[in-house]
């Protein structure tokens, strides 16, 4: 299993440690609940150098890009991300979704889920040597680490440890430093995926501990995993594995999952898996990704993955994911359902493996609605 390289850090913190993606990360760091309202009120810091991180240049590093992603990475200029954009295999199902950063002079990077990462290396390189492009792919996961500084507080937080610059940056623009100047700090983006404003920085792993101190010490909370996946849950944002996959006995054609944020582009054409993608457009979807949220009377109850989903005795679909949303306060789901009951506002019942049940309304993305 791989090792975060602050686990020392996040053990001095703390933290309860579990397995995620094949690698061991802090899940919490006392308490789930508080680590997730201290983002959706204030401040606070993930480590999620778990997640990949490649670089692709060459003179042919925007062809295989467009080649291996649904959006048009053409549009996004240097200093901006591009994303979130879907790799699709043949058949239209999703490898992984991911972000693109345009440095410039043909050079991108791209940071993947933990679970995707060795398959869309592998992936890349299989395009590359299919088409004969001219690119040099590179695996950087382990020469930074990755934070990400999340809340409303966040810009309080950035500014006050010499990161001012960052401050400018519009939502999806990045800067980048020479480390050696920064202490170590390559990269900063405004950028995140909690719904909540905030940065990402890519740090040089040998500086990471003190920065991410650094950063505690400004104010920012440490927060493990199940937050971070409580609070992609309110905002009804997709995990690999649970909402996407490539086997089509399991997970339904890319077009199911109703993305959103332009992550198609359906004017873009020869990208990977698009002939399958838009046979499933014409065809139409039979199943679709929708959120739930439990009703009063059944507040506790919480879906788990597998779950399946009924409207009166007919079972109409299945979660995917589910959690407890501290800020609703009550059990949250995102899951498919068949197309013809998908219907905003009615009431479905979830159960159990055990025949447990709660009823649920069918809700619109995201969960947390914003005034």
């Amino acid at each position: 299993m791989n090792e975060l390289p602050l686990k020392r850090v996040h053990e001095e913190l703390g933290a309860s440690f579990g397995e995620f993606a094949g690698w061991h990360v802090p899940m919490n760091y006392g308490s789930v609940l508080q680590e997730h309202l201290s983002v959706r009120n204030e401040a606070g810091i993930f480590d999620i150098s778990h997640m990949g991180r490649i670089k692709i240049k060459g003179e042919d590093s925007l062809k295989l890009l467009e080649k291996a992603f649904t959006k048009k990475i053409q549009k996004t200029k240097e200093g901006n991300l591009s994303g979130p954009t879907l790799a699709l295999n043949e058949v239209a199902r999703v490898i992984d979704d991911e972000m693109l950063y345009n440095l410039g002079g043909g050079e991108y990077l791209s940071v993947t889920n933990a679970a995707s990462k060795d398959r869309m290396l592998q992936h890349l390189k299989m395009i590359t040597a299919k088409e004969g492009f001219r690119v040099e792919i590179e695996d950087l996961t382990w020469d930074y680490a990755l934070f990400a500084v999340q809340g409303p507080k966040s810009f309080d937080i950035v500014s006050t440890f010499g990161m001012k610059e960052a401050l400018d940056l519009k939502p999806l623009q990045f800067i980048v430093f020479n480390p050696s100047e920064k202490n170590g700090i390559f990269l900063v983006s405004r950028s995140g995926w909690t719904g909540e404003e905030g940065f990402e920085l890519w740090v040089d792993v040998k500086k990471a501990a003190n920065i991410y101190k650094n950063i505690l010490a400004a104010g920012a909370k440490p927060v493990g995993i199940a937050a971070r996946d409580s609070l992609r849950m309110e905002m009804g944002f997709v995990l690999g594995g649970n909402e996407y996959g490539e086997d089509p006995r399991f997970f339904p054609c890319a077009v199911s999952l109703r993305y959103g944020m332009g992550a198609i582009d359906w004017e873009k054409q020869g990208y990977v898996g698009e002939s399958m993608l838009r046979s499933c457009r014409k065809e139409g979807a039979r199943w679709l990704r929708y959120g739930f949220v439990m009703k009063k009377e059944f507040a506790r109850y919480i879906p788990r993955k597998g779950n399946k989903i009924y409207v009166e005795e007919i079972e109409v679909g299945w979660v995917t994911s589910g959690s407890f949303s501290p800020v609703l306060e009550r059990g949250i789901a995102q899951g498919y359902l068949d197309s013809r009951y998908a219907l905003v506002g009615e009431s479905v019942k979830i159960v159990d493996e055990r025949g447990r049940y709660g009823l649920a309304k069918i809700e619109e993305f995201p969960l947390l609605k914003r005034k």
